[in-house]
């Protein structure tokens, strides 16, 4: 029976300036074989009541599991004084206008909602253990896939009143090459890199069986390969690597809370000054970033945050300037730098703290042939293998699973073991081409981690293919 909110909230007696309740329901199925054998068919539930109280200025909070109403008023309580406790260290006073009113629903876009059985599924994923086995030089294959339901909803004391569902889906299908001492691995564009609010028809069984097929045999094709050159090219990147370095070289470093120190303890700083905002040269004339959780299907996208705030597209770099942070309506309030509506948590038992969402590089007017065509000589990659940033989110090393030389304007060789390194501001100044609407791709991450208690996160990405000049790339080869 679904717990009445709005009764909990007017059975609260508290003096308190505002009292938001929001529940989150959440179901999570995977479905996971290796080498044919099915080794993991789970579903966990979770659900409860997360209790906001804003007095004094501070905000205090407290969850629990137990839906009655004693338990709901015993949590207000404990967030109420935690509220009075944080005034006597109050280092910026809150009101409500960091909590405001909305009323609204979402839903996640869906064409097949009904659940595949557990045999159903196991059996597909049987099929693409098989696909992906290309050749005897394949000593391993996995497919994973998990299916989320999540219910949510923020009710308060000022008439908010916000409902949203989420259907997410991700998949992760791997193939391991051997050839004596050589080991390459490939995935499906990275690992867990296809997440999406979608439904059912991503299990298209024609569809996933050929990506699996493409899979295994690049696996093999990389035991042959060469190794990545050690030199200063031009470097090109294909949307599914992409999405690593928007995640961790912008999204991360212009955080707000990041910036005001609030991370530092554990997910670390960031280089980013509040006095850059509107002025920092982030990158090319090229660069052009948004914030946008209304991206059909992407897997960050909803409607309202956590506070209530309306989410909509918003233009954090613009022809390479930097405008705005990801901060909410508390960072904004006290960093006074625009932010958007990023105020998320993971979960009933978390609250929320300043995240990314869905962070796209938006296209530019390049083809992908028009973007090889007009490089001498360069490297191509695709898909992320590694990745190692400082707490700054300033100087980093990438890897990749998959690379192609290119030499006068075409692709040619096969290259193992690609890796890159650079500094955020420099390398994003040297982006000289961005892939048209064709390039484009989507992807996600269902493991962002940040926040103490820790916080997992879903984010979206979407970016066209990309290219660098002057970058370090890097591999086995001397």
């Amino acid at each position: 029976m679904q717990f009445d909110l709005h009764r909990a909230l007017a059975n609260l007696d508290l003096r308190a300036d505002w009292i938001g309740l929001r529940q989150v329901t959440e179901t999570t199925t995977t479905r996971y074989v290796r080498d044919r054998i099915p080794q993991a068919n789970g579903r966990s539930h979770t659900q409860g009541v997360m209790v906001e109280v804003l007095a004094e200025g501070q905000f205090g909070y407290a969850a629990t599991n137990r839906l009655d109403q004693d338990s709901v008023n015993r949590a207000a309580e404990a967030a109420y004084q935690q509220a009075i406790s944080a005034a006597q260290w109050s280092v910026h006073p809150f009101t409500l206008a960091e909590r405001p009113q909305a009323v609204g629903q979402y839903h996640s876009p869906v064409q097949a909602r009904q659940m595949l059985s557990a045999a159903d599924l196991n059996d597909l994923l049987i099929q693409v253990c098989d696909t992906l086995k290309v050749g005897d030089a394949i000593v391993k294959t996995a497919a994973m896939a998990q299916v989320i339901e999540t219910e949510q909803r923020l009710v308060s004391s000022n008439g908010s009143d916000i409902e949203q569902s989420f259907f997410l889906i991700g998949t992760d299908y791997e193939a391991t090459a051997q050839d004596g001492s050589t080991v390459q691995k490939r995935t499906d564009n990275g690992m867990l890199a296809r997440c999406y609010q979608t439904g059912m028809e991503v299990f298209a069984t024609q569809a996933v069986l050929d990506r699996a097929r493409r899979i295994g045999e690049q696996a093999l094709e990389l035991l042959a390969a060469e190794e990545c050159p050690t030199i200063n090219t031009t470097l090109v990147l294909a949307p599914d690597q992409m999405m690593l370095q928007i995640h961790e070289s912008i999204g991360h470093p212009l955080e707000l809370d990041r910036i005001l120190g609030d991370e530092r303890n554990y997910a670390g700083s960031s280089f980013v000054k509040l006095s850059d905002f509107g002025q920092l040269v982030y990158g090319s004339p090229l660069m052009n970033v948004t914030f946008d959780p209304t991206v059909r299907g992407e897997f960050a996208s909803y409607a309202f945050d956590d506070a209530g705030m309306a989410a909509q597209r918003e233009y954090l770099i613009r022809e390479g300037i930097l405008l705005r942070g990801l901060g909410s309506l508390e960072s904004q309030s006290r960093a006074q730098v625009a932010g958007v509506a990023n105020f998320r948590s993971s979960s009933w038992n978390r609250a929320p703290i300043d995240r990314m969402a869905n962070l796209n590089l938006e296209p530019g007017e390049s083809s992908f042939n028009e973007i090889i065509s007009e490089i001498e000589f360069g490297v191509y990659m695709e898909s992320n293998r590694s990745w190692s940033i400082d707490d700054y989110r300033n100087k980093f090393q990438f890897g990749c699973e998959y690379a192609r030389l290119i030499e006068n304007g075409q692709l040619t060789r096969t290259l193992k073991n690609p890796n890159y390194r650079g500094i955020t501001n420099p390398f994003w100044r040297g982006l000289i081409k961005v892939g048209d609407h064709s390039t484009v791709e989507m992807y996600g991450t269902p493991y962002c981690g940040k926040g103490e208690p820790n916080q997992a996160i879903r984010v979206g990405h979407a970016s066209p293919v990309c290219a660098f000049a002057g970058i370090d790339v890097f591999g086995g080869a001397g």
